[in-house]
């Protein structure tokens, strides 16, 4: 039998928000996220674990983000609500990779280390990462892949699957175009799988914040203990609708000094209406094809800092092969890539300054079908500026 902890005579606050997902986000039934307000104190944070009633599915606690995922009863929801140090709560909804589609060709890392379109040659400084870490927050990687070298590693599985395998592909193409050998954008960073996704190529929101939590913590830990000298990066492929609770998590391990590349989503539509596309202090990225057009596909507007590579794009894959593959997922990797390079030629930078980094290098108005309020920002590498 359920038993509601008596809560304390208080003057009567107002109730907590139920935030209820938009447009067309796929709920998971009883499962919610709940966020503590930043004064909240320790015990208070305790009361509300207690409320769960053993059903707790991930606790967070990053900086003055605190809060708790896990399944909740009408009766404890309401209970949980009338709580005055929660600041709001969100319904569980899936997340999914930036859906991609299958095609064939390779020419992205031309594109970002040369000013004018059509080069097939990557120009790049020797440095080429060494001494970042870069995390894949995505479908895990396969680590064995032979263009990895020895520098991919599994750290983390919160998709439910409880296993260390790339289901998918989608991971380990994503973490091929941030740092393999041929492939990447940053060839001597160490790459880090946090898996979030199933091999389906879905998860949940409440296992993606865990990811950016273990993330945003296990970067702060290894930078102490002077493993990532030179700083690290973050790349998300991934995404939905509308979620307060995702931007705050992004926004909160930004805080811890974690840069962070988001794909900009793949509905053609302003990213204002996806999370995490829309968190203002991530680097949110849009995808371009080989004739410097915005990819048809490509979410656009004033939240997107800068554009990349996304159409036709060929990286390593779960077979230990490779793919062509296209989305605003593949995208996102070369500016994870090229965070981690730049941190690794240059002094280290705020994640914020970072990402301004490299819009004073892009290559501006080159994009001939750009959208309204969209930086005309081209990605680059300065090798040759």
């Amino acid at each position: 039998m359920r038993f509601v902890p008596l809560l304390p005579l208080l003057p009567l606050a107002a109730a907590a928000p139920l935030l209820e997902p938009k447009g067309t986000a796929e709920v998971i039934p009883g499962e919610y996220i709940v966020v503590m307000k930043p004064e909240a104190k320790e015990t208070e944070f305790s009361h509300m674990l207690h409320m769960f009633d053993n059903d707790v599915r991930h606790v967070y606690s990053m900086g003055s983000f605190r809060g708790a995922a896990g399944s909740l009863d009408d009766q404890l929801l309401n209970a949980v609500q009338n709580m005055d140090s929660v600041m709001y709560i969100e319904r569980n909804t899936k997340v999914h990779t930036a859906a991609v589609t299958q095609s064939n060709a390779t020419w992205g890392l031309g594109r970002i280390s040369h000013r004018q379109k059509g080069s097939y040659n990557y120009v790049y400084d020797a440095s080429a990462g060494a001494g970042t870490c870069s995390y894949i927050i995505d479908t895990g990687i396969y680590t064995g892949h032979p263009d990895f070298e020895g520098r991919a590693s599994f750290l983390a599985d919160f998709s439910g699957e409880n296993n260390t395998v790339d289901g998918n592909g989608h991971g380990t193409h994503v973490a091929g175009t941030v740092g393999s050998k041929t492939y990447g954008v940053a060839k001597k960073t160490s790459l880090f799988a946090v898996k979030v996704l199933r091999a389906d190529g879905s998860g949940d929101s409440s296992g993606v914040l865990k990811g950016i939590e273990f993330a945003a913590m296990n970067a702060t830990a290894r930078q102490k203990a002077g493993q990532c000298p030179k700083g690290s990066v973050a790349n998300m492929s991934l995404g939905g609708l509308y979620n307060k609770a995702q931007k705050d998590a992004v926004k909160a391990a930004i805080k811890t000094g974690l840069f962070m590349s988001v794909a900009a989503g793949n509905d053609g539509l302003p990213s204002l209406f996806f999370s995490p596309a829309n968190e203002a202090s991530a680097c949110t990225v849009g995808a371009t094809d080989k004739n410097d057009r915005l990819a048809s596909f490509s979410n656009w507007g004033a939240l997107v800092d800068i554009l990349a590579p996304g159409v036709d794009i060929q990286s390593t894959w779960n077979d230990g092969k490779t793919r062509t593959i296209s989305g605003t997922s593949m995208a996102a990797p070369h500016i994870a890539g090229l965070g981690a390079y730049l941190l690794g030629l240059e002094q280290r930078r705020a994640p914020k300054a970072l990402c301004q980094r490299m819009q004073d290098l892009s290559t501006k108005n080159k994009i001939s079908n750009n959208k309204p309020q969209t930086k005309n920002y081209l990605a680059f590498n300065g090798i040759s500026a």
